[in-house]
């Protein structure tokens, strides 16, 4: 029986899943699919910035003078989470404000979903490069032993070495995941401020049409 457990370990240790090296292969290749996205983001992010504040203050001039149409057209000339959120509304502002109300709710989701795409990728490299860093360790300390049980000569030159060139795939998967993680909770910070700004528009707007729909006679 011990012969056979022996055996079976020799085999499962032959198999490339437990050959260190690709462990580090595979952390850098993670971590030019994190750079690639961070730029990507970033890049997006930058192309779809809008100032709100400068954009809410026309718009309450064009909602002051009743000119619908010229506030769609204003806002049809940007393209920005806050923006496409009030334009997708103002459509459709023959409605009434409860429906516009309703379809910016239901932009600000899909846009939202949008404006997050590919952050899950950095969220999952995040929290899966340690361990990741780790699982390569574990493969290189046993390596180690297994040299040092083929090879006992010089026992703990052989144990010291093993053991430092295993810790790099620790060291290797913390860099990786660390860079990944910070991008993430950046980005994050930028869809829940563009959220903000969505909010502050559809507000300024909301209260607009519904103050001309309380009027008598309507708007």
């Amino acid at each position: 029986m011990h012969d056979n457990s022996e055996g079976l370990v020799q085999v499962l240790m032959g198999l490339p899943i437990f050959q260190a090296e690709w462990v580090l292969f595979f952390l850098i290749g993670l971590s030019v699919l994190s750079v690639m996205v961070m730029v990507e983001r970033a890049v997006f992010y930058t192309r779809h910035r809008v100032d709100v504040e400068r954009v809410r203050a026309k718009l309450v001039d064009f909602l002051d003078d009743g000119d619908m149409a010229g506030a769609v057209q204003y806002l049809d000339g940007f393209d920005s989470l806050p923006t496409n959120a009030i334009l997708y509304g103002l459509r459709s502002s023959d409605l009434g404000p409860d429906s516009v109300e309703d379809l910016i709710a239901g932009k600000l989701i899909a846009e939202k979903t949008h404006y997050e795409n590919r952050l899950s990728i950095l969220a999952t490299i995040g929290s899966n490069a340690p361990f990741i860093g780790l699982f390569g360790t574990v493969l290189g300390i046993i390596k180690a032993f297994r040299d040092l049980s083929v090879d006992s000569s010089d026992a703990s030159a052989a144990v010291m070495s093993g053991v430092s060139e295993a810790l790099v795939a620790t060291a290797v998967g913390l860099v990786v995941a660390i860079p990944a993680v910070v991008a993430y909770n950046l980005f994050k910070s930028q869809v829940k401020h563009r959220m903000s700004d969505a909010q502050l528009l559809s507000r300024t707007v909301l209260a607009f049409l519904k103050g001309t729909d309380a009027l008598p006679g309507g708007a």
